[in-house]
Order: C-alpha cells, then sequence, then structure tokens
C-alpha cells in the first residue's frame, strides 16, 4: 500500500450521477479512426496487483502511452476534428489546395496532436505554448513544423492568444479542445474523437476472460472534455447495461473541476505550478461542463506527489505513464484508502469484487520533466 495516504484534500460526491442519462455519442468518429493508417486500439492491461492493493476484485488500465504515433490520447480528438474541418470547408466550395493554419493553445499533448495532423495533410499549424510547457515538449511541437508561440502565463492566457490570432488571420482555423459560448462546434468534435477510447474500452472488457463491465472509471481531467466523453458514452448507454461510477481526478493546484462542482456553477480558478502540465488548466469547458455537473459520480484532487508515486508503480507494473496519465492511479488511491475511505467507498458503490478501468492517458515520452531524474 502507498505510504502516507491522508484523507483527500478536495473530494465531492454525487451518487445520483449514476441514474443521468444523455444521448450517445455519433459512430462515425471510430470508423474514421479505424481507416488511418496505422491506427490499432490501445492496450487494456490488467493488474492484479492494484487490485489486490486496492481491495478490489480486478483493475484494468487503459495504455495511451502510443497512440497514432504520439505519447498520448490526444490524437484522438485532434485528427477527428481535423477532418470534420477540412471536409467542411471543402463542402463550402473551399479550394482544397490552399491550405489552411490551424491555431491551437496547449499544455503539451493536444499542440503536438494537431500540430502533427497539420504536417500529415498538408496544412500549417500555429501552436501558442503555456508558461509550464517543459521546452523539450515545445520543440517536439515544433518538429512537426509548426509554429511555435510560447506565453508566459498559464493555460488559459494561451488560449485567449489563440482564438486571438486565429480570429485575426487569413485562412486560420481554431482547434481548441476547450469550449466557450459561441465557440462550441470544434470542441464538439474533438469530444467526438474520444468516443473511440471508451468504445475500444468496452471491446476489450467483453474478450477479457470472465471480465465484466466496470464499477468504477477514473478519468484525469483539465478541462474536462475526456471527462465528457466518458459521461457520454457510459451516461449514453442502454439501461439495461449498469452505469459505472465515474471519478474524475485533477491537481490541486489547478482544480477548477471541483470547485466548479462544489459551487454548483462553472468556475474559474488560479492555477499554481504543477508536474501534471497537461491537466494545469482554470477554467472548465462550457462544453463539458453540463456533463461533468450532471454525470460524474464524483472528483478528488491530489498532489505532484501523489501523482509520482503513482507512476513509480506503474512503471514497476510495466506501464509507461505520465504525471496526467498516473493522475488516475493517484485519484483512486485518494479515494479508496486512508480516512474516511469506507464512506468513500460507498458512494462509489465500490465493494470487494467490483471492477476498475484506469484511464492513462499519457506516456513517459510526452513529458520530458517527468522523466529528469529525481534530486
Amino acid at each position: 500500500m502507498p505510504e502516507n495516504i491522508k484523507k483527500p484534500a478536495a473530494w465531492f460526491a454525487r451518487p445520483a450521477a449514476r441514474t443521468w442519462t444523455c444521448p450517445p455519442a455519433p459512430a462515425e468518429a471510430r470508423a474514421f479512426h479505424a481507416s488511418l493508417p496505422g491506427h490499432a486500439p490501445t492496450p487494456l492491461r490488467e493488474l492484479p496487483a492494484l487490485a489486490a492493493e486496492l481491495g478490489v476484485d480486478r483493475v484494468f488500465v487503459k495504455d495511451e502511452s502510443s497512440r497514432l504515433g504520439l505519447p498520448a490520447f490526444k490524437a484522438l480528438g485532434a485528427s477527428w476534428a481535423v477532418h470534420r474541418v477540412l471536409a467542411e470547408r471543402a463542402a463550402s466550395g473551399e479550394d482544397p489546395s490552399r491550405p489552411v493554419t490551424l491555431v491551437t493553445a496547449t499544455d503539451g499533448n493536444h499542440g503536438r496532436a494537431v500540430a502533427r495532423m497539420a504536417r500529415l495533410l498538408g496544412q500549417g499549424a500555429h501552436v501558442f505554448v503555456s508558461g509550464g510547457v517543459h521546452p523539450a515538449a515545445s520543440a517536439a511541437i515544433a518538429a512537426e513544423g509548426a509554429e511555435v508561440t510560447r506565453v508566459d502565463g498559464p493555460y488559459d492566457e494561451a488560449v485567449h492568444r489563440a482564438a486571438a490570432a486565429a480570429a485575426a488571420g487569413t485562412a486560420t482555423v481554431l482547434v481548441q479542445d476547450s469550449a466557450w459560448p459561441g465557440y462550441e462546434r470544434i470542441p464538439r468534435w474533438i469530444v467526438e474523437g474520444y468516443s473511440t477510447l471508451f468504445a475500444e474500452i468496452d471491446a476489450q472488457l467483453a474478450a477479457a476472460a470472465g471480465a465484466q463491465a466496470p464499477d468504477l472509471v477514473a478519468v484525469p481531467v483539465g478541462v474536462g472534455s475526456l471527462a465528457q466523453a466518458a459521461v457520454t458514452h457510459y451516461r449514453g448507454r442502454p439501461a439495461v447495461l449498469s452505469a459505472p461510477a465515474l471519478l474524475s481526478v485533477e491537481p490541486e493546484a489547478a482544480a477548477c473541476v471541483i470547485e466548479s462542482l462544489t459551487r454548483g456553477e462553472l468556475t474559474s480558478v488560479v492555477t499554481g505550478d504543477t508536474a501534471m502540465a497537461g491537466l494545469n488548466c482554470g477554467t472548465p469547458s462550457s462544453l463539458a461542463w453540463p456533463y461533468l455537473r450532471d454525470g460524474l459520480d464524483a472528483a478528488v484532487a491530489i498532489t505532484d506527489a501523489d501523482s509520482a508515486r503513482a507512476a513509480r508503480t506503474l512503471d514497476a507494473l510495466g506501464v509507461s505513464s505520465g504525471p496526467c496519465g498516473a493522475a488516475s492511479l493517484a485519484g483512486i488511491r485518494a479515494a479508496l484508502t486512508g480516512d474516511g475511505a469506507d464512506d468513500r467507498r460507498a458512494a462509489l458503490g465500490l465493494g470487494p469484487a467490483s471492477t476498475l478501468v484506469l484511464l492513462s492517458t499519457e506516456g513517459t515520452d510526452a513529458n520530458p520533466q517527468h522523466q529528469e531524474p529525481r534530486s
């Protein structure tokens, strides 16, 4: 069992979320991803040692350390959104031989995914990186052929700069994975792209000997778009299928989702420094917020030390996981162990026969800072 587990500093629970329903995600993105060169489902790895530690029957980790040639899941959303953007432009009569510049802000993985799609499709890319992004991650984006602008400020400021640049440019399109009033269509396509990940989990669990549908799915959150996709998938299923508990996990330094859930309204927070750079976001997506508010069972905030400890555990078990990916395990540990754990287990509906699925959203290659030797 991990050392020094205490009651989580920030915890929110709403068990009634399991009864909430919404329309399912469209299936077109899954067929699109299946048509891409090099596409293959990422592994769903069973880790019995974690099941024993956590006092449940089975634990599976969705390993997103290599997705479409990139070290994180973000390529799913970026590829589908860029495909839709270019298809829409062609359908409207735009000259397909005239390239556009795809503009975005990032705290790491999304920007590289957009830059990769732009390069593969002969388009331009301009990526605004927030101040917490490691220089090596910025260099990886530039290596995709993108123009990179470093913003001396947090992720939210990078988003503002990217949106302004896209609005001021010609033949420019903002491809952002966060939404706000008046900008929701492209973020919706990105969320649709993420649905492929959850369809893969369904198929992989069905193929695993004796596996049942998950009783809990843990999702790292920044602005909440991946969590929105999780809610849409599991709350949009037929009523005959059991609904799992959905747990969001975010850094204590950027706990905008748990703050919004606690207040009952979309809320921005001032972010601090965190090794979980991809989750260092101060404002939930306006598109995601209604799904998070009504469809999440619980939310927890964790420290960098929690995430680092979880990453070391996963590495020892053969899973490459950066700080953001390891957040899922850290959040599960915070929820299921320590002071008050029995009440939190009850709120999540978990017992010794439960099956857990943890999303490890990035490999160590996605976060160069994570790989630096510890002093």
